[in-house]
């Protein structure tokens, strides 16, 4: 029986064999190479050249939700508020960290904060609109708007502007949440999970929508000042035909730039919508802007600069292919993006080359060298960074919020006036770190 059981597992193995000398062999290596292929690009290791600095870090409470949320950080005065999907929100000092108060809300928050004129507002998946203090956190209002809440809402004026996955925008009283106004536009039946970022300018709000539109509504009353596509339907299946505008549209002096998913980058006037130029271009994350270009992040996870005043291309960076970029922010002279695995990467914006490389939370030094062969979901940065303080504050979604600073690059502080030299009996300079 012994003899027998062992001829069986060597026909057995030689039938296995036979099936992978008939082609399975090959099969799979076409699978492990398109499974390569697919994979976040590798980081390339490199000494920082720059002297950056983590100024501070904390940890709030929090989890690491499976559906994407757009929840992030905000910044108003000398406060930084950061939410976790569990309902807890909290303040911190933006100079050093130092939680300031925390309160648990007792909702799946999911959109914001936002942070203006005294309050700090959250939005739920559950639909709900929360205002509370930014002095204490005590409770200012909450309504119901009957639809989840992906993106911080907007505040000025006498209004709170929230926008809702099912394509309405509402002007909410700042004093007690009643609804002042909706504006609505038509959503499609398939579009990528989020909304875009409501944005106030002079007497409009303005927002990007899942039919590839951006609008700009009267704050006043809400009615549709004018409205431009920026993504148009392509394709014959429903994935092929998404054209959702879901990263902040970004506005600077009196042009608006917008940017949709299988859409187009496009520069828009402030005023009246028209088109300026266009460029074809897909991006979910968003973009940047300053006097001379436009810093996109690509849907590949390509970075890309374009001529401002005609958006022709002056440079991209592929080395973060596929690691999920956020929206890029320009600080001191530099882009700044942060991606999936939780790293922030520093731009060179004239050249686009890498100057320096954090771990969302770690110290850093120029000896440092981060590298990655893949990426970490759990250290995630979906909302992109905020520069405030002269700092960068960047927030994973498992709830590290840190604050890291970098100088300015000699050609700009070369070319900066010196400082004027302090007054006589002036106040008493701020001890250093």
């Amino acid at each position: 029986m012994a003899a027998l059981a062992g001829v069986l597992a060597c026909a057995l193995l030689l039938c296995a064999g036979c099936s992978v000398f008939n082609g399975s062999l090959f099969t799979s290596k076409a699978k492990v190479a398109k499974k390569k292929a697919e994979e976040p690009m590798q980081l390339v290791a490199f000494a920082n050249r720059i002297d950056l600095q983590r100024v501070w870090s904390v940890k709030v409470s929090g989890e690491v939700p499976r559906l994407r949320l757009g929840l992030g950080v905000a910044v108003d005065g000398d406060r930084v508020f950061a939410a976790s999907h569990k309902g807890e929100l909290y303040a911190f000092d933006l100079k050093t960290g130092r939680q300031l108060w925390s309160r648990k809300l007792k909702a799946p928050l999911a959109g914001g904060p936002a942070a203006g004129l005294g309050l700090v507002v959250v939005g739920s998946s559950k639909g709900e609109v929360i205002a509370l203090s930014q002095t204490d956190g005590s409770p200012s209002w909450r309504i119901r708007i009957n639809a989840e809440v992906l993106s911080a809402a907007a505040i000025g004026g006498n209004l709170v502007v929230v926008r809702g996955v099912d394509g309405r925008m509402h002007g909410l009283s700042i004093r007690d949440g009643s609804e002042i106004w909706v504006a609505e536009q038509q959503v499609p039946r398939l579009s990528l999970r989020g909304t875009s970022v409501p944005v106030l300018a002079g007497d409009l709000a303005f927002a990007g929508f899942d039919n590839g539109r951006v609008a700009a509504v009267a704050v006043s009353n809400g009615t549709t000042a004018w409205d431009t596509a920026v993504g148009q339907s392509r394709g014959s299946t429903e994935l092929q035909r998404l054209i959702d505008v879901d990263a902040p549209v970004v506005i600077d002096g009196d042009d608006l730039f917008a940017v949709a998913y299988q859409g187009r980058l496009t520069r828009l006037a402030r005023e009246t919508g028209q088109v300026v130029w266009a460029r074809d271009m897909s991006s979910y994350r968003g973009l940047a802007v300053d006097e001379n270009a436009v810093y996109v992040s690509l849907a590949d996870g390509t970075i890309v600069r374009v001529d401002r005043k005609n958006g022709t291309e002056q440079w991209s960076q592929k080395a973060l292919a596929r690691r999920q970029l956020t929206a890029p922010v320009i600080y001191r002279g530099r882009v700044v993006v942060a991606d999936a695995g939780g790293v922030l990467h520093w731009l060179d914006a004239a050249t686009g080359d890498f100057v320096a490389r954090a771990e969302v939370g770690s110290q850093v030094s120029r000896s440092q060298r981060v590298e990655s062969k893949g990426i970490a979901l759990k250290k995630r940065v979906s909302y992109m960074p905020i520069v405030a303080g002269g700092m960068v504050l960047a927030f994973t979604d498992n709830g590290v919020l840190s604050a890291y600073s970098a100088p300015l690059p000699e050609s700009v502080a070369s070319a900066e006036p010196p400082a004027a030299a302090a007054p006589v009996a002036a106040v008493a300079a701020e001890p250093s770190r």
